[in-house]
């Protein structure tokens, strides 16, 4: 992979990087050396990035904004499905209020957040591109099966702030594209428990450089598009 639609010697961000996908796609971008810079961005970095802090989301965007030039790649690896606390609901009366709080935080306000701080970082002129891992239980029209309230709606909020993200983006960069993406199920902490031979999961570099062809191949026409790991349209 060579990720030719970038131009050489600029600066990629992953953030999320300490993560399954994540760490594959920092992994996947340096290896093409189309990229002058990748950065990590997690929780353990230096610069530190907590969706949960705000202001650790500002330090870091002023850090980068400080040290790295030309940024052209933003990628967000970053979700939640379960922990030791939360499981996926298979019923409405297994909703909690604070459950769906953290739910929505993590997957949806904390990438708005993102979105607030690093879209400034992008170049107004040439090829841009910001990503933000999404997955296909937030399309609402491709919803026949229920379930999963927490996460279908944190994912589907995650969508609109992408899409409306978008819209304002191309008013100052238009050829900037803003994509969520769907990586599919990967053998990841997050879908292992979910995985079965109807649904196996893919190794994470598999996925990475199925969703990096994706990004390296899209045009400012898809921008706010919902894109699966092999460029085909998902629904809202």
């Amino acid at each position: 992979m060579i990720l030719s639609s970038f131009p050489a010697g600029a600066t990629a961000l992953v953030i999320g990087s300490t993560g399954g996908i994540g760490s594959a796609l920092h992994g996947n971008l340096a290896q093409t050396g189309q990229f002058q810079s990748v950065i990590g961005l997690s929780r353990s970095t230096t610069p530190r990035l907590d969706l949960l802090d705000e202001a650790s989301i500002a330090e870091a965007a002023a850090a980068i904004a400080a040290s790295a030039a030309d940024v052209r790649l933003v990628i967000i690896a970053t979700g939640m499905l379960h922990t030791e606390a939360i499981a996926p609901e298979k019923s409405w009366r297994q909703l909690d209020a604070a459950r769906l709080a953290e739910t929505l935080a993590i997957n949806a306000t904390g990438p708005a957040l993102v979105m607030k701080h690093f879209l400034p970082l992008l170049p107004r002129q040439g090829r841009s591109v910001f990503a933000v891992l999404s997955a296909k239980v937030g399309s609402i029209g491709d919803n026949g099966l229920g379930g999963w309230y927490g996460y279908r709606a944190a994912k589907a909020a995650l969508n609109q702030f992408l899409h409306t993200g978008a819209i304002e983006l191309a008013r100052t960069r238009p050829e900037a594209v803003c994509l969520a993406l769907h990586p599919g199920s990967v053998d990841t902490a997050l879908s292992r428990p979910f995985a079965s031979p109807s649904h196996p999961a893919r190794s994470p570099d598999i996925a990475a450089a199925d969703l990096l062809a994706v990004i390296d191949k899209a045009v400012p026409g898809q921008t706010g598009g919902f894109l699966d790991y092999s460029g085909a349209t998902i629904p809202w």
